[in-house]
């Protein structure tokens, strides 16, 4: 038995079909530019290490996020010393890209310093937290501590309510 819908005009369909198109497009050429990105060495194991452990920590939609704030972050860095934050997060279990910031700023602050002792475990992560970072230069707080003195009032025991002139009693 045939439909008994009524024939829609090419030119709707046509107008409809566009955005769509546009969006296979889009998906075609991201998906190009990942291969080329890759193929470039661009785009390493290591992001993709990092990526896969991001999505499944986040979700796909805010683990690819992610992946997009870290690669922006190559605008302000170099690519060796992104992957090496990559790398290091990664071994920490830190999926943000927050922490592939912090330590590729450490990677890139260590290739400047001059060379010091090797560390004792190189394969260990040590990541360090913004906020430590941020609480170590910080000067000292030479503010007196806050005092509570003034609740202590709130403390000391209320001295029983006379109930019989409530009650309309006389003593």
């Amino acid at each position: 038995m045939p439909c008994a819908t009524k024939a829609i005009p090419t030119a709707v369909v046509v107008e409809l079909a566009e955005p769509v198109r546009a969006r296979l497009g889009r998906l075609a050429a991201s998906v190009t530019a990942l291969e080329q990105a890759r193929s470039a060495g661009k785009f390493t194991p290591v992001h993709d290490a990092w990526w896969a452990a991001a999505c499944k920590a986040h979700g796909d939609r805010d683990g690819t996020r992610a992946l997009i704030e870290v690669l922006l972050l190559g605008r302000h860095l170099h690519h060796e010393y992104l992957v090496t934050g990559l790398a290091a997060a990664l071994r920490a279990g830190t999926l943000t890209a927050g922490a592939v910031a912090l330590e590729a700023r450490k990677a890139a602050e260590a290739d400047d310093a001059p060379a010091t002792t090797a560390d004792p475990e190189p394969d260990r992560a040590s990541v360090t937290f913004l906020t430590e970072r941020r609480l170590a230069h910080l000067p000292p707080d030479n503010r007196p501590l806050p005092s509570v003195a003034a609740y202590d009032q709130l403390l000391r025991p209320r001295r029983p309510a006379d109930h019989s002139a409530v009650e309309g009693e006389t003593p």
